[in-house]
């Protein structure tokens, strides 16, 4: 039956690489951290060739992804808790280590309360056809993560789309919805394509004028913003009525979600949540993993903050003094070199490889036809040294294409 497929499949993927829009997924010999042992090949008798390369494209913000504290307690998570629940959360329970999780992670960011997911892929598309319903309203910003977006298709809410943080755009659409049982306001905290933080505040003084919850994705600020890590929300968490993020990026590094918030909305989805109630508990080593993250951030990992924000200006402040165009908005690691051209991102990527320089060109559909960039990430585990080269290989390859004088 294939056969009368096969084709057009193939040409889906040819006309994905004559536009230059091939994704290769590439292979890393080891743990996570600054610098890679990338696999370059495999040979038939198993043996593989690797190249060490910096890594600027990794989420690890603060560090701990390879690090032996991170090591060491999902170590003694699965000594204790074993290798995971075998079934889902409703029929065998959760272990101990998840309740403990779920209320360090509501103090930790002054929540109600809060639900575990193995992801905040699954925290996001398990949340808004659980709370919201036909005739119930949900506005979107447009550059939303595509987790929110798939979650958002999911329900049966009428969809509102208001162009990236832009205010006015918004409280049209509130005005527009007019009155509905439930009105739910839905953002990014840090949009992870472009490094901006969204305008909490502002969204908050619509969603008080105009009767609607306001829901904040947070994966790229937990651990990272404010002045005590707290993230966009730090501050704030009395007027987000739900929290959503991840312990798969500066929190550690594995994998994991949650959603916390309103004790009552955080019930309703242990009641009703499809991607908790027909999903695995999150396994015990990531969970405890993820415990002991919270229960020493002030103590052990708050002052890699400093180092991150020191870092990530040094590295911006040299490339816009080469010339480059960067996007965000200066305050969060994720820094794109702005290029446009599809080509031209895939190309700089893979000679910026050939300098040792680990980055990603990003292309349509990650990010619109005609916005391609090279997305840098900092960490505070970055050298000095590292931050020179990188700069160094930026200026080189610039030149070679053309991108900078």
């Amino acid at each position: 039956m294939f056969a009368n497929y096969k084709a057009q499949f193939a040409k889906d993927l040819e006309d994905i690489k004559t536009a230059g829009m091939w994704k290769e997924v590439k292979t890393i010999a080891g743990k996570q951290g600054t610098e890679v042992e990338m696999v370059l090949r495999q040979a038939q008798d198993g043996q593989v060739q690797t190249e060490k390369v910096l890594n600027f494209c990794s989420n690890n913000y603060l560090g701990l992804a390879g690090s032996e504290e991170m090591a060491s307690a999902a170590k003694e998570g699965i000594n204790k808790y074993g290798f995971g629940m075998a079934s889902v959360r409703f029929i065998c329970g959760v272990d101990t280590v998840h309740k403990e999780l779920e209320e360090a992670i509501s103090k930790f960011f002054g929540a109600g309360d809060t639900i575990l997911y193995t992801s905040c892929f699954d925290a996001n598309t398990g949340l808004f056809e659980t709370i919201l319903q036909e005739g119930d309203a949900i506005f979107s910003d447009e550059l939303n993560h595509a987790s929110i977006i798939d979650g958002v298709r999911l329900c049966k809410a009428e969809r509102f789309r208001y162009l990236h943080s832009n205010m006015e755009d918004l409280e049209a659409k509130l005005k527009e919805a007019g009155e509905r049982r439930r009105k739910l306001i839905a953002t990014d905290g840090v949009f992870s394509m472009d490094g901006d933080t969204a305008k909490l505040r502002e969204i908050c003084d619509l969603a008080e004028k105009y009767d609607a919850m306001v829901m904040v994705d947070d994966s790229h600020a937990s651990g990272v913003l404010g002045t005590t890590g707290r993230g966009s929300v730090e501050g704030m968490m009395d007027r987000i009525d739900i929290l959503t993020s991840t312990f798969g990026k500066a929190l550690g590094g594995a994998g994991g979600g949650w959603t916390c918030g309103r004790k009552e909305i955080i019930e309703v989805l242990r009641q009703r949540s499809r991607t908790s109630l027909f999903s695995n508990s999150l396994p015990p080593m990531i969970a405890a993993a993820a415990l002991f993250t919270l229960q020493n951030y002030d103590d052990l990992f708050r002052e890699r903050l400093e180092v991150l924000r020191k870092n990530t200006a040094y590295f911006r402040a040299a490339m816009e003094k080469l010339g480059f165009k960067l996007g965000g908005d200066g305050k969060h690691p994720i820094t794109p070199v702005m290029l446009m051209e599809e080509k031209l991102a895939t190309e700089m990527a893979g000679k910026l490889f050939g300098e040792g320089m680990y980055v990603r060109g990003f292309t349509y559909p990650v990010v619109p036809k005609g916005k391609a960039r090279i997305r840098v990430q900092l960490s505070s585990a970055h050298t000095q040294e590292q931050l020179d080269k990188a700069i160094a290989a930026f200026e080189k390859i610039g030149r070679e294409l053309s991108v900078i004088k």
